[in-house]
């Protein structure tokens, strides 16, 4: 039976999501220090600020909603089309701690609180997380609810993203050790997390497909994912090319996602160019990337209203909102 949201949270999902078809098809450029990276050395503020601005600006007129970051998303929030929704990051770039024991940290005030008065819809959280990591999934468990309850204070959606990785320094992400464990730790983090009251995941594809190319099999993890996750989900692009996204996120549609929460395979190229082959980038390869992505979700996503309904309206309701959330 769906769970009965409150008002803040059922319309920040639906101002994020397609209107004609309660699915997401997001746009995500919340990068920091990688985009930095990406930018020419010593780049300045406001050139890094001018650059996000172009390519969520172009893209914002078709995406259900856009993901970005406090530091260098303000503008292009500001400028973006009315009719895509918004989600902002609440974590700090990266991790502290060393590679196998990664803890996530809050930026420094930057709250719940300034991201609803910022008029943003939704929430991003972002931690690094393996469900065997004992102490440290225990700590992060107990962060995400506390951030979760906090937003919920505040009437907005939370978007969880868990990243996994490998607890052993001497296994690499991408290697073929930890694509053998990778299903079972991404569909553990799935069952786990998703009962601590994030509204929607924001998860990595189950396999790693360089080193598994059997369709089958795709479909098979993507339906256990599914069935694990006691909340919607939506497939994250994790940095791939878009001819490697675009097959993975029909079969995660296919198989119960809720959609896509996508950047780097939309729009990496972009950030090299002059600002007239941006554009002309934008409006044309990266565009239509997105359509394809949007026709995707459109079609065979499952709708996050399986999951969730609207509050029931009467003469008091607001009477005792907000002290009805769940």
């Amino acid at each position: 039976m769906p769970i009965i949201l409150t008002p803040g949270r059922y319309r920040g999902l639906k101002s994020t999501s397609l209107a004609e078809a309660d699915v997401f098809g997001i746009v995500a450029f919340d990068q920091r220090g990688s985009y930095r990276q990406m930018m020419p050395a010593g780049a300045s503020y406001d050139a890094l600020a001018q650059v996000k601005g172009e390519i969520i600006g172009a893209l914002s007129n078709e995406a259900s909603a856009i993901l970005t970051d406090p530091t260098y998303g303000l503008s292009a929030a500001m400028e973006m089309s009315p009719k895509a929704g918004l989600l902002l990051a609440l974590e700090k770039s990266g991790y502290s701690g060393d590679s196998s024991y990664r803890r996530t940290e809050l930026i420094p005030s930057w709250t719940p609180e300034k991201i609803r008065k910022a008029g943003a819809s939704a929430v991003k959280f972002m931690v690094y997380y393996h469900p065997a990591s004992g102490a440290l999934a225990d700590e992060l468990e107990a962060l995400i609810s506390r951030v979760v309850s906090d937003c919920h204070q505040w009437d907005l959606p939370v978007f969880l993203e868990p990243m996994s990785y490998s607890l052993d320094p001497a296994i690499a992400k991408d290697s073929a050790q930890f694509a053998a464990e990778r299903p079972e730790v991404v569909v553990e983090t799935a069952r786990r997390l998703s009962r601590t009251g994030a509204d929607v995941l924001k998860l990595e594809f189950p396999l790693d497909i360089k080193f598994n190319e059997d369709r089958s099999d795709w479909h098979r993890a993507c339906k256990q994912l599914s069935d694990a996750s006691a909340a919607p989900w939506v497939l994250l692009s994790a940095g791939v090319d878009f001819e490697q996204f675009k097959p993975q996120a029909r079969v995660a549609c296919e198989c119960g996602a809720s959609g896509f929460l996508a950047g780097r395979a939309i729009w990496k190229e972009a950030t090299a160019m002059s600002p007239p082959e941006r554009a002309a980038f934008l409006g044309t390869t990266a565009r239509a990337r997105l359509r394809q992505l949007l026709d995707i979700a459109g079609s065979a996503a499952r709708p996050w209203t399986d999951f969730y309904s609207a509050p029931q309206a009467s003469e008091t309701w607001y009477e005792t909102y907000p002290r009805r959330a769940l």
